[in-house]
């Protein structure tokens, strides 16, 4: 990732809601240029956030160079947002 990995995406609560998701290992994810977000088999409800916790470098794919849907793992900046919200 760039160096735009955590940067500036407004972490709702909803946001978080989607980064513990990927976290269980419940998420799937799109590897188009505007990843949609798959919650337990369901599209998610807010794709927009989903796009901007993709394009802010928060959740990713898990498999590199694969063809649409895919699990999605967490980022380093993904990470550290749980963290900091588990901390507090």
């Amino acid at each position: 990732m760039s160096g735009s990995e955590g940067a500036a995406v407004e972490l709702t609560h909803r946001a978080m809601a989607m980064l513990r998701a990927v976290a269980a290992h419940r998420a799937e994810m799109t590897t188009s240029s505007e990843p949609d977000l798959f919650i337990d088999g369901f599209a998610c409800c807010d794709q927009m956030t989903a796009h901007n916790l993709a394009h802010g470098g928060y959740i990713r794919p898990a498999v590199q160079d694969a063809a649409g849907r895919v699990p999605a793992e967490l980022t380093e900046a993904g990470h550290a947002a749980l963290e900091i919200t588990v901390a507090a």
